[in-house]
């Protein structure tokens, strides 16, 4: 349930940026629901990989690179699906972080509703 509820408000969230920010846009919230489903599995599969790839110039950035990796995300997840575009990298990167801003305000209430659950 706890799983559910959060893909359902990470949707929602995909499409606050759409309405906040004129370079995202989704079609229907069923295309957000998509969009939600393969940004998880970009971030789960091959953020990793990259972050790895990425550390001499993440470490010498401060971790501000990671704000390029998120983008590069997004923007991988945009190419792949019809109905959800980013208009460019720049548009990726300010969609990027509205998209983790609501996504760690979703993780906290789902978390404060449903508690954490033991591993």
């Amino acid at each position: 349930m706890k799983i559910l509820a959060r893909w359902f408000l990470l949707a929602a969230a995909l499409l606050l940026v759409a309405n906040l920010y004129p370079g995202v846009t989704v079609q229907s919230f069923g295309t957000a629901l998509i969009a939600a489903l393969v940004l998880g599995l970009l971030n789960t599969l091959v953020r990793p990989l990259l972050v790895l790839l990425t550390l001499p110039v993440t470490l010498l950035t401060l971790g501000l690179f990671l704000f390029v990796i998120n983008a590069l995300m997004f923007w991988a997840a945009a190419s792949v699906l019809d109905g959800f575009r980013v208009a460019g990298f720049g548009a990726a990167l300010i969609g990027s972080v509205i998209y983790s801003l609501c996504g760690m305000v979703i993780d906290a209430a789902v978390e404060q509703m449903f508690g954490r659950t033991a591993p």
